[in-house]
Order: structure tokens, then C-alpha cells, then sequence
């Protein structure tokens, strides 16, 4: 009797961590990436016109840190690839998230906290080299876009080099609908404080660097810390690879003065990949409009978010209001989008509509040509500029 009751419990156990590992991971994703309810938006002729003619990137998405299959369309999340193709997207950067803080705040975090994506790792049964390698962590992401692109080169196509840029643009301009797809990495965690990981992320195609997420680490301070720390020795060298190996950098997290230290030793255009315009959403997660500037005059470019911490608005109206409000202070070259779609934020659309957004901004009176620019040229413009 008492083995069968103790088969029973176990039986029970393993049912229960089936259970679990079946349902966790999409519930804490729609408590994660949700979208605020809304009618359907109405999109004029000439928008839709507009829209379907543009060049259109987004600088940061989260997606693949999330147990879906991004070829098939979701019920949860907002993007996958063929909402990407609906929104008429033709090229996302994919932002692999490897470490978070416990308690994750945009005032003060610890470095030390405990890690809010182990267990996300374990839960969604990511490979076990993962769970205590931060490196593995951003290489099974990369290996998972890849494998979309094996499984439908017609709608996913990696971009690594200039040339690939250049023959994904040609291919869309015919009439393709695929989806270019690049490889950033959000805060340097998995260098794990050695410079031979960065070729590493670079064989695995990773081309846009991020120097940090939500807490100071080997490379320098975060925006997320009261100490403002700048660049380390390490953090200058990491730097230095950037600049030399035509990749792209990314300070969307950094503190003031390691973006301070990076435009003294660097001439190359930086990008901030997810951010808004304090002066237009006075938020401790943006920066003060003098440094946005600073970047914007060595021919960066600022990625403008789509939700509410960084537009006070997250509407198409209000997400149209911080561009414009971007372009005004920063000049129509500087402006980019950078939705943070998939990065634990709610936003007013997902990427299926962002017609809705090229309506808005030709309600706040911009031209055709500026629109162009905003919601995609200036990306491809740095690209290639930095890919080789």
C-alpha cells in the first residue's frame, strides 16, 4: 500500500511539473507584453498608401527571449513574423535579454540581485548549458532565429553584412514579404568579462551590441544606478571592437557618463535603440535632451519607443507626439523607431498595425519624405554605414 501511494505522489509530481512547464511560461508572457484593449484604428487611403511604400525598421524587439514559435501567428506577445509582415516590416533587430535584476526598476538596481531570467530559462525549458552561462543564453537565441530563417527563407532572412542588407532591400522592392531580421544583444552580460566572447556573439551573427541592461557590470554604470559609473578598462576595450569590426553600438541603457565616455573616444554613429525625449516625458528612463543631442550630432540615431514610460502616451497619437517632439529637437536624420515590442512593456498596438502610426504622424503634419526617413531610412542608413 505504501508504494502505491508513494507511485501515486510521484506520478502526481511529474504531472504537476508538466502542468507547469506546459502553462507558466505563456502565462507570465501575457502578464508581460500585453497590448491596451482598443477599436480597431481607421486608416485613411492615403496612409495606407503611405505605409505599404516605406522602408520600415525597428531597432529592438525582445522576441526571442519567449517559448513561441515566431512563424506562426500568436495570441500573446506583439510580434511574430507574420505580424511583422502584416505591419509591412522589412527590418527588425531581434534583442537577446540574457540577465535581468530581481525587482527590476528604471531608479536603482543591484548588481548583485538575484536573476529574473534563470529561471525563465529553466521554466521554458531552454538547453541546460543555459541556465548558468549567460553567454549560452544570447548563442540559443541566436540559434533560434536562425532556425526560423532554415525552416522559411521566404519570410525570414538573417542579416550579417552589407551586401545582405543590400539584397534583402532588392528582394523586397520586387515584391517579396520577407521579414530581414538582425541579431542585437541587450546589456554585454554574456562577454562574461572576456574579450574573446565577442567573436563568438559575432559568428553567431550578433551585430548590434548593447554595453548595458539594468544594472552596472564589468563594462561600466548603468542608466539604472544611482552611482552614474562610466566606462571601465574593459568597457573602453569592448568599445574599441565595436568601432574597429563595423558593428553597431547601442547605449539605450547606459548611464550619462558612459555615454559621455563613448562619444570622447569614438566617432562612429551611435544608436540608442529604445528610448523617448525627456523634454516631451520628463521619465528617469530618458535622457536629458543635451545629450541626446551630443549623439545626434556625430549622426546617431535615437530608436523611439511605443510605450508609456518613454512617450507618456502610448497611443499611435502619443508615440507620433515623441517623434515629432524627437525630430524637432534632434533633427528628422536622428529619428528612428525602436518599439521594445516583447520587452515586458505594454504598448497601445503591436507590430500588425503600425499603419495606425504612419496615420498619426501625418496628422502631426509631417511630409511624406520625413516619414520615410523616421520609420526606416535612418536606420538603413547606419547600417550601412557599419555593417561591412
Amino acid at each position: 500500500m505504501i508504494k502505491f501511494i508513494l507511485k501515486s505522489l510521484l506520478i502526481l509530481a511529474i504531472i504537476a511539473v508538466a502542468s507547469f512547464l506546459s502553462f507558466a511560461p505563456a502565462y507570465v508572457e501575457k502578464s508581460r507584453n500585453t497590448i491596451e484593449p482598443h477599436d480597431p484604428f481607421i486608416i485613411s487611403t492615403r496612409a495606407q498608401a503611405l505605409h505599404n511604400d516605406l522602408i520600415i525598421g525597428d531597432w529592438h524587439s525582445d522576441s526571442l527571449l519567449w517559448k513561441r514559435n515566431l512563424l506562426k501567428r500568436g495570441t500573446r506577445g506583439q510580434v511574430d513574423i507574420p505580424r511583422l509582415q502584416d505591419g509591412n516590416v522589412a527590418i527588425q533587430m531581434f534583442t537577446a535579454v540574457t540577465k535581468s535584476p530581481k525587482g527590476q526598476n528604471y531608479e536603482n538596481n543591484s548588481s548583485t540581485a538575484s536573476d529574473n531570467i534563470t529561471p525563465l530559462a529553466i521554466g521554458q525549458m531552454w538547453p541546460t548549458r543555459t541556465w548558468n552561462s549567460i553567454l549560452e543564453r544570447a548563442l540559443y537565441q541566436a540559434e533560434k532565429l536562425h532556425g526560423y530563417a532554415t525552416k522559411a527563407p521566404n519570410d525570414v532572412t538573417v542579416i550579417k553584412t552589407k551586401s545582405d542588407l543590400n539584397a534583402h532591400l532588392t528582394a523586397r522592392k520586387s515584391g517579396k514579404n520577407t521579414v530581414g531580421a538582425l541579431l542585437g544583444v541587450e546589456g554585454a552580460h554574456p562577454l562574461e568579462g572576456n574579450i574573446d566572447n565577442l567573436p563568438k556573439l559575432v559568428d553567431a551573427g550578433y551585430r548590434m551590441i548593447a554595453l548595458q541592461h539594468f544594472f552596472d557590470n564589468a563594462l561600466g554604470g548603468s542608466l539604472h544606478s544611482f552611482a552614474n559609473k562610466g566606462l571601465t578598462d574593459f568597457g573602453r576595450h569592448v568599445v574599441q571592437y565595436v568601432q574597429d569590426n563595423n558593428l553597431i553600438l547601442d547605449l539605450a541603457h547606459s548611464s550619462p557618463q558612459v555615454v559621455e565616455d563613448v562619444l570622447k573616444m569614438s566617432n562612429m554613429p551611435i544608436v540608442v535603440s529604445h528610448t523617448g525625449i525627456h523634454s516631451n516625458c520628463k521619465t528617469t528612463r530618458n535622457y536629458p535632451d543635451e545629450l541626446m543631442k551630443r549623439i545626434a550630432a556625430k549622426g546617431g540615431v535615437i530608436g523611439i519607443g511605443y510605450w508609456a514610460d518613454v512617450t507618456c502616451d502610448a497611443t499611435p497619437t502619443g508615440v507620433a507626439k515623441t517623434i515629432k517632439a524627437a525630430i524637432d529637437l534632434l533633427g528628422v536624420n536622428a529619428v528612428s523607431l525602436g518599439s521594445d515590442f516583447d520587452g515586458s512593456v505594454e504598448t497601445g498596438f503591436d507590430t500588425s498595425e503600425l499603419a495606425a502610426l504612419t496615420q498619426a504622424l501625418m496628422a502631426t503634419g509631417l511630409s511624406d519624405d520625413d516619414i520615410r526617413k523616421v520609420m526606416g531610412e535612418n536606420m538603413i542608413r547606419v547600417l550601412r554605414a557599419r555593417l561591412n
